[in-house]
């Protein structure tokens, strides 16, 4: 075992301890419970694309989301002993929230798969604070920031391909964050529309000519 997976493991193992200790203050947000039967939801993001706006969108909500959350976030990463500054916004409909620092790789996880399952455990946090269910984005070291980059240009590129060709294009394998970029990207090209297909993990966005 190389010494990077050393690390991932204790992460994992902490992060772990983390969860089944009980919040300290009547302060603290409350953790979800770690319960194995519900772990299956716990890691499997929601499909944001399918998600609907019905949800109290409310500047106020948000904003007190943002607050729990950054709560929830700065006891793990004192548990996990990771340095790490948390940063909170409101981006359109949905609380943001960015952990930056320096040694925050363990956090991020092969292909951002850590990041997906401390984003939800974030959501549920939060749910179970505010009784209103979570579409919270969390961003760790950069990682969402840099693949929307070069999710923007990859779905460019299609939609130019897919205009010009008048052929369908089928991209790799992505999660839901990556799928709502690439929508979002084919929505304002003209000529082309996009549509998901498959069942996760394999899921998939497919451009298609708008003809």
């Amino acid at each position: 075992m190389s010494a990077s997976d050393n690390d991932t493991v204790a992460t994992s193992e902490a992060t772990s301890d983390a969860l089944l200790t009980p919040a300290g203050g009547s302060g603290d947000p409350a953790l979800p419970d770690a319960d194995p039967a519900s772990s299956d939801a716990v890691v499997e993001p929601v499909d944001v694309e399918d998600e609907s706006d019905d949800e109290d969108g409310g500047d106020g909500l948000l904003v007190r989301e943002g607050d729990v959350a950054g709560d929830y976030l700065e006891r793990l990463l004192d548990i996990l002993d990771v340095d790490g500054d948390i940063d909170l916004d409101v981006e359109g409909d949905r609380a943001s929230v960015a952990v930056v620092g320096g040694q925050l790789k363990t956090l991020i996880g092969p292909d951002g798969a850590t990041l997906e399952a401390l984003q939800e455990l974030t959501r549920l946090a939060v749910a179970q604070s505010t009784g209103v269910r979570s579409r919270l984005m969390l961003d760790i070291g950069g990682f969402r920031a840099k693949r929307r980059a070069d999710l923007t240009s990859l779905a460019s590129a299609a939609a130019e391909r897919v205009a010009e060709s008048g052929a369908p294009e089928r991209l790799s394998p992505m999660n839901p964050f990556e799928r709502k970029v690439v929508h979002d990207v084919i929505a304002a090209a003209a000529g082309v529309r996009s549509e998901s297909e498959g069942e996760e993990p394999n899921r998939r966005v497919v451009v298609l000519p708008d003809r």
